[in-house]
């Protein structure tokens, strides 16, 4: 038997998915949390053997949960199952560690055949994304960069930025002006739509 965890903040998606994954024979969601905080407790507590993990999650993201299963329950595998099918999510998870990346409208059958091969120690990846990852190249934005368009993502001042990140004013306008011309944008604005819509940055 194969132990699931479900991390999604969506109850209503996690029912869902617990209840199409439990009709498989050989698949069992032992767990169900809807914060990235709460994962690895969960996958110590129940021993979970696959981890199915939302990118966007309050508490801690589902990337960064990835990155913690795999440091601290590395034989846990995790496959991300998201909406948000983007070619720069996916090189991100899969840096994190995670074994697969799927999107949440993928047929039940296929969606548990993931967790099978995911467990095999296969990885597991949406094809078209695939593709288009290999299009579209590694983000050119450096890790400050991208922290800092980040942070700058609500449409706070410059001021708030620095304040937010422990940076000077004129370190953080430095960073922004960098990844406004490497997104090849006009405005701040157009430099985090562009990056979202690569999967640069979180939504």
């Amino acid at each position: 038997m194969i132990r699931v965890l479900l991390a999604d903040d969506q109850a209503l998606v996690r029912g869902a998915m617990a209840a199409l994954l439990d009709l498989e024979a050989d698949l069992s969601v032992v767990a169900q949390v809807g914060r990235g905080d709460e994962v690895v407790a969960a996958v110590r507590e129940h021993a979970v053997d696959v981890a199915l993990l939302d990118v966007q999650m309050p508490g801690l993201d589902g990337l960064a949960a990835a990155r913690l299963v795999q440091a601290q329950v590395p034989r846990c595998r995790v496959l991300m199952v998201t909406t948000f099918g983007r070619a720069g999510y996916l090189r991100r998870a899969m840096a994190a560690g995670a074994s697969g990346f799927v999107v949440k409208d993928t047929p039940a059958q296929q969606l548990a055949e993931a967790v099978r091969r995911v467990h095999e120690g296969l990885r597991v990846v949406d094809p078209a994304l695939a593709a288009q990852s290999l299009a579209l190249g590694d983000s050119p934005l450096t890790d400050r960069e991208t922290q800092v368009l980040q942070a700058a993502s609500d449409g706070g001042t410059v001021a708030d930025v620095a304040r937010e990140l422990h940076l000077s004013e004129g370190t953080v306008r430095n960073h922004l002006s960098s990844a406004i011309g490497k997104t090849g944008a006009r405005t701040r604005a157009e430099a985090v739509r562009l990056a979202r819509e690569s999967g640069w940055l979180l939504i």
